[in-house]
């Protein structure tokens, strides 16, 4: 029997009715074989007028199939396409009638998910408030990183007439006989209600030997002790070692956003190669030296690839204007006349802090005479080497050794 002429031998992938011959050609869209009446309810991109089931809304209320969207972008909100979008911080991206819903950054003029509100009801991203903000002393109102007090605070602070700015640095009185001198930087809290009480009495003992600073990262009470350059012989036999027990019954006490900061004087280095051997040989050892520092992956002293790196250069005290070094590293090269190890974590116990000083005084020694072949042969980078040169020496750095031992890094 012959096949009826009207029909085919296939159907439309749509409808699964068979497709007469005499209904017109099969239309094929996107890879499907259709009926004449199937491919006519297939819409036209508005673009292209080509049938496309893929089609999407524009920012402009058209279709366009998936060719024509082609350099188009999603928006985050409306899930519309767009040839222009605005990253949102904290966000994704918008198109432009999106975008108008967020608020600009004060600060960096961006657009943002998010605003933090900082002193002047001024409104700034999270970035610009991570990076340049912190709470006022005396309040939680965040302002710039250069300050301590907020607007309204600054003329009422609670903060004691002893107490310093931030920016305070009076002229070196050096204490002992060189070459080498160190300065301790040392960040305490204190609870509110005793801060008049334990700046007076670090006043007291400190005399002539150093002053108290205001800081920025100390809130909402307390401040950075900060003394004057001392030899280390000095530091261990004049420092005021009671102190730190006096502020601890006051209720002294420290946390892991307060640190240690100790300079040692450039001058103290015999040369800029024993600069750069002692800085190799900070940032070789970084997993005992932060041990022993009680801190570690510290945001306010990194190791860094790039600062192990650039020891040749900050040995030499070169600087490269248009290229910024951080001040947060291990070992900060900015200070023209020192180099300032920041790495130990703060504390009111005096070993902890006498091993903070002898590890500065100790490191620069060990590697003022370090040759090549002792470094060679013996190992010299290594910790174990450093640790047994500090045992060998033990009524000058008793501290330093019994610290290590505490926290079983003597080896």
């Amino acid at each position: 029997m012959t096949m009826p002429t009207t029909t085919l031998a296939e159907s439309c992938e749509q409808c699964e009715d068979p497709i007469p011959l005499l209904a017109g050609p099969v239309v094929t869209i996107e890879g499907e074989r259709l009926c004449p009446r199937c491919a006519a309810e297939v819409p036209r991109c508005d673009e292209c007028a080509v049938r496309a089931r893929d089609r999407a809304l524009t920012v402009h209320d058209t279709s366009r199939c998936t060719e024509c969207r082609i350099g188009w972008t999603q928006c985050g909100d409306c899930d519309r396409y767009s040839r222009e979008t605005t990253a949102i911080i904290g966000g994704s991206d918008v198109c432009e009638s999106c975008a108008e819903n967020y608020t600009r950054c004060d600060d960096c003029g961006d657009r943002a998910a998010v605003t933090v509100t900082v002193e002047g009801d001024r409104g700034v991203c999270e970035p610009c408030e991570r990076e340049d903000y912190h709470p006022c002393a005396d309040c939680s109102t965040l302002i710039r990183d250069s300050y301590t007090y907020c607007d309204d605070c600054a003329d009422t602070s609670t903060g004691h007439a002893g107490i310093h700015t931030w920016d305070y640095k009076p002229t070196p009185v050096f204490h002992g006989r060189g070459p080498l001198f160190l300065g301790l930087e040392l960040e305490l809290k204190l609870p509110r209600g005793v801060l008049s009480e334990a700046a007076d009495t670090a006043i007291k003992h400190l005399g002539g030997l150093g002053y108290l600073k205001e800081d920025g990262s100390i809130s909402p009470w307390g401040f950075e002790l900060v003394t004057h350059p001392m030899s280390p012989e000095f530091a261990r036999e004049e420092f005021p070692w009671g102190l730190l027990t006096r502020l601890r019954l006051l209720g002294a006490y420290t946390d892991d956003t307060v640190g240690i900061h100790v300079h040692l004087s450039r001058a103290g280095f015999s040369s800029p190669a024993h600069a750069y051997r002692w800085l190799k040989f900070v940032y070789r050892n970084e997993a005992p030296v932060t041990t022993l520092a009680r801190r570690r992956h510290s945001q306010w002293a990194e190791f860094t690839p790039a600062a192990r790196a650039r020891a040749v250069t900050d040995a030499k005290g070169l600087r490269d204007p248009d290229h910024y070094i951080p001040r947060y590293q291990a070992v900060n090269v900015q200070p023209a006349e020192t180099f300032e190890l920041r790495i130990f974590a703060s504390s009111v116990k005096p070993q902890q802090v006498k091993a903070a000083l002898g590890f500065a005084a100790a490191s620069v020694e060990y590697t003022r005479e370090l040759s090549a072949a002792q470094i060679a042969r013996r190992r010299g980078w290594e910790w174990a080497a450093f640790t047994a040169w500090v045992a060998n020496r033990r009524p000058d750095y008793s501290a330093l050794y019994s610290e290590m031992e505490a926290l079983q890094c003597a080896s």
